[in-house]
């Protein structure tokens, strides 16, 4: 199976770090070689450009593809979209300058309108009813009106700074976008593309997450139940044992402590920002040995 990612660029290394992470660890990926082998063996990954991912997905020269959601629609092919990966967040904007005549899309009618996603962009403004020219430019889009080349832009922003800088405000918005993980349709339900989504999806559950872990008196077993905002609960096992009681523990086989006490163990896995507030709190209650790890991947 083949696995088409940005070759370079912004999205290049976070894609790398979440195949890394995922357990799809690069082999003799060197930085200008065209593929790279994996730890999977049925596993190699492609290094194209981010623009031309949706293409080599469709027209099968890959089976997977990891780019942005703007890059696909641009491409206007038919794919599967799987996953949304949670990076790469940015916004396909209309924007035009702050002291021009456009300050809507219906005062597009009639004027030039310069963009590296001509394709979406003219989708866009026909959908409105609008007749513009749409022209493509390779970069530096937001100089564009302030040459004379165009009255307007659609462009990429994130947070809309660049655009400040050349005098340029946000007319309304085309598209979000983030990176996406797609697929080939007629392989999206093939057995090796789930593992692959799995993987991923179960680095994407761990951020942010934390196990909590620590030795409870039995006693206070339902008060500390109540203050752990755990996934699905929190898992309660014999100290002595290590048996699993799942979450209706009895007493008879916890372990008791040097001040007498009957007390079992907790494991929970807990959001990274309540980590801190239910720590305080189960040690008000009596929890002890307590321990707080990362979580590298989640798969529910």
């Amino acid at each position: 199976m083949r696995i088409a990612v940005p070759n370079k660029g912004r999205l290049h290394e976070p894609t790398i770090d979440l195949l890394e992470r995922a357990g799809l660890h690069l082999e003799n990926g060197a930085d200008r070689k065209l593929y790279a082998e994996t730890v999977d063996p049925e596993v190699t990954v492609l290094f194209v450009r981010a623009a031309d991912i949706p293409e080599y997905v469709a027209d099968g020269a890959a089976d997977l593809g990891i780019t942005g959601l703007d890059q696909v629609h641009e491409a206007g092919v038919d794919v599967a979209e799987l996953l949304d990966l949670e990076f790469g967040r940015c916004r396909l904007v209309l924007a035009a300058p702050e002291d021009g005549d456009v300050e809507r899309v219906a005062d597009l009618e009639g004027k030039t309108v310069a963009t590296e996603f001509p394709n979406v962009t003219r989708e866009f403004v026909a959908e409105r009813g609008v007749d513009a020219d749409v022209v493509e430019v390779t970069g530096a889009t937001e100089l564009t009106p302030h040459v004379e080349m165009a009255d307007a832009i659609v462009d990429i922003t994130s947070t809309g700074t660049t655009l400040a800088v050349n005098r340029l405000a946000v007319v309304e918005e085309v598209l979000e976008s983030s990176v996406r993980l797609f697929a080939r349709e007629d392989v999206a339900d093939e057995p090796k593309v789930r593992e692959v989504q799995t993987a991923l999806s179960s680095v994407l559950a761990a951020e942010g997450k934390r196990y909590l872990m620590m030795n409870v008196p039995v006693d206070r077993l339902d008060d500390v139940r109540e203050v752990i905002p755990g996934l699905g609960g929190p898992t309660i096992m014999d100290i002595a044992s290590g048996g699993e009681r799942g979450d209706s523990p009895g007493s008879q086989n916890a372990t008791r402590s040097d001040d007498g006490a009957e007390k079992v163990a907790v494991h929970a896995v807990v959001d990274e920002r309540d980590v801190f507030e239910t720590i305080t709190e189960v040690k008000k209650l009596g929890a002890s040995g307590i321990l707080v790890t990362e979580i590298e991947r989640l798969v529910d």
